[in-house]
């Protein structure tokens, strides 16, 4: 059951990053559908917010693929310690760089300041939920510590939430704007709360302090 719940969730996260890097990275970024809609407004200048784009990307993709072997991973030896121990470091430096990049890129993001507001949200939440995480384990919290790291993990996982509900949204709505507004609130709070009702549901069954 673990290394099915890690195979589907890396597979998701998998095809993901494979779709960005082949869209940003062999093709022209003008291409892209949301490049080519901001491209629209005579105010936007594509450099530098594009490598900022690109950085935002990469260390976002290495985070989303960290996560599943994390999170699923088996207990508990030294050497599997010691590899958890660098992946989460390595998780950590990801997101810290991404979720900075992100607040940048939220100012300028389509959509008016009801995308913008809802991003930066977002990443304000990845930056805390993450240090959490973090403040957890430097304290023997281990519990706590992976409780946190879910949190963290399912706003990661927007990266894949957002791609899958823009395209039906746009179908819905009937242009982007609109559906940007939408997807960028849809991509991460349902995450949060679905994974919020899930560690609360074992917390109970374990009698444990939420």
């Amino acid at each position: 059951m673990r290394k099915t719940r890690t195979f589907a969730v890396f597979l998701f996260a998998f095809l993901i990053v494979a779709y960005a890097l082949i869209q940003y990275g062999f093709y022209d970024p003008k291409l892209a559908g949301l490049v080519n809609f901001k491209l629209k407004s005579p105010n936007f200048q594509i450099t530098p917010w594009v490598y900022f784009l690109y950085v935002h990307i990469v260390t976002g993709s290495l985070a989303l693929l960290i996560g599943p072997f994390q999170i699923f991973r088996k207990q508990r030896n030294q050497k599997s310690q010691h590899i958890h121990r660098g992946l989460g470091k390595l998780y950590v430096v990801c997101i810290g760089i991404s979720s900075l990049i992100g607040i940048y890129l939220s100012w300028s993001a389509s959509g008016g300041w009801v995308a913008r507001s809802g991003f930066f949200i977002m990443d304000l939440l990845w930056m805390y939920t993450t240090f959490m995480a973090i403040a957890k384990i430097m304290r023997n919290h281990i519990t706590a510590h992976r409780n946190w790291m879910l949190r963290s993990y399912a706003i990661t996982f927007a990266a894949v939430t957002l791609r899958l509900y823009q395209m039906p949204l746009m179908m819905l709505f009937g242009e982007f704007e609109t559906a940007y507004q939408v997807t960028a609130w849809l991509c991460w709070l349902p995450n949060l709360l679905v994974i919020e009702l899930i560690i609360r549901r074992r917390m109970v069954r374990a009698g444990a302090k939420l």
